[in-house]
């Protein structure tokens, strides 16, 4: 039988316990021993598994993932301006990306999901996995300060920035929507979940965006709510730019 750690007393009150000795391998690869592992525990759990899941961690690695990675485009690109350091930002955030980083971890094999979601291949679903990456960046945060998981983040990412430049980066359709808009003093555009349907685990999203000072709203549908604002954002461009061809 699987060795099990004790759970450690951390920050979080309602912690999930009895953490596997899997995680041990995991912490090695991020570089980061836990002082609460009850954090690490949490940052795996999908909502589907209890009360007691990631949700609030991923909201909370977002924002820390997004200043993190600023830095590092920051110090790295020192010749770029604000826009193609937007881009690569946004490229370098997107489910896309952090999907792949899940997998490089090993995210799968550890992640705990209900029966039914498990049955259904929820742990290779890619919005469920970088879901996963933002929450550990949280947990990280939370264990050990900014500093640990701004190192975290380098340690991902880095790879990626050294291996491109910031001109190579194409626009996804959000940022350049909000570039457009910005470029003519408009205010960004709104995004709002208008509806879902399907089961839990075969989701469709449809979002709105919302452009007032352009008297415009559209639609976008997709498998995650950020693949659906993608494809509103898309819907507006096309809409706001009817001659030019080029898309991302």
């Amino acid at each position: 039988m699987p060795r099990r750690r004790r759970q450690a007393r951390g920050a979080v009150g309602d912690a999930v316990s009895d953490i596997p000795a899997a995680f041990d391998s995991l912490q090695v690869r991020l570089g980061h021993r836990f002082a609460h592992v009850d954090l690490l525990g949490r940052a795996l759990t999908h909502k589907s598994f209890g009360a007691h899941n990631n949700e609030r961690l991923e909201f909370l690695g977002d924002a820390v993932l997004s200043a993190a990675i600023s830095g590092l485009l920051f110090e790295h690109f020192g010749q770029s301006g604000e826009g193609d350091l937007t881009r690569v930002r946004a490229h370098l955030v997107r489910e896309e990306t952090l999907h792949r980083l899940a997998l490089d971890l090993g995210l799968p094999a550890l992640l705990r999901l209900s029966e039914g979601e498990a049955r259904s291949g929820g742990a290779r679903r890619p919005s469920i996995l970088a879901d996963a990456v933002e929450a550990l960046i949280a947990a990280v945060y939370l264990d050990g300060g900014f500093a640990s998981a701004q190192a975290l983040v380098e340690r991902l990412f880095t790879p990626l920035v050294a291996s491109t430049a910031a001109e190579a980066w194409t626009r996804d359709p959000k940022t350049e929507l909000q570039e457009w808009l910005q470029a003519r003093r408009q205010p960004v555009p709104g995004y709002r979940i208008e509806s879902t349907r399907g089961r839990q685990h075969e989701q469709m999203f449809t979002v709105v965006c919302s452009i007032p000072s352009c008297s415009l709203e559209v639609r976008g549908e997709g498998r995650s709510r950020r693949a659906a604002e993608q494809e509103a954002a898309r819907a507006a461009l096309a809409t706001l730019k009817p001659d030019e061809t080029e898309r991302p």
